[in-house]
């Protein structure tokens, strides 16, 4: 058996289906959809579904998770982990009405979840916008509106715990 190379993508009868994202003289290191980073013998049994030959460490593990992540991202409702600033850990939001009734106290993890949640439905929006059989004219449109709700969102930027996480709305010049 020839040695596969990285990006090569298989299907164990354990792990299910996985891409190789390393090689060494006697492991495979695969990245499973389902069971994360695994290493397996090089003469392990599973079913090659795509082999990818003389591209031993031609891309790295990070290279690899890069890809992978984009593709979930893309093709899937999957979120990867948006983590609240550990100041708002724990916290409370109050909403107090103007006129003389009880309060509501909403644990500030739940609502931020909420806000993390319509961020990640948005995207999924924009990319099916982006895939639609709409004209250009019409994407662009509505690629506008979804800016502009981006940037009605920034106010809640102060939970994000990464800079690289805030909604971003329409750039200034």
């Amino acid at each position: 058996m020839k040695l596969l190379g990285i990006g090569s993508r298989i299907k164990h009868p354990s792990f299910g289906l996985g891409v190789v994202t390393n090689v060494t003289a006697q492991h495979y290191w695969i990245t499973f959809i389902e069971n994360g980073l695994e290493t397996i013998d090089i003469d392990d049994s599973f079913e090659v579904i795509e082999a990818v030959e003389d591209e031993v460490d031609t891309v790295s593990f990070f290279e690899v998770e890069k890809i992978l992540k984009q593709v979930l991202r893309r093709w899937s409702d999957v979120t990867e982990q948006v983590a609240i600033a550990d100041k708002w850990k724990g916290g409370k939001l109050i909403m107090e009405p103007g006129t003389p009734t009880q309060n509501k106290e909403v644990p500030i993890d739940t609502f931020f979840h909420k806000i993390v949640m319509v961020r990640d439905r948005l995207r999924v929006m924009e990319q099916k916008i982006n895939a639609s059989k709409l004209d250009d004219a019409e994407k662009v449109e509505l690629q506008q509106y979804i800016t502009r709700i981006y940037g009605s969102l920034t106010t809640f930027n102060v939970l994000f715990k990464s800079p690289s996480d805030y909604f971003v709305g329409e750039k200034t010049k």
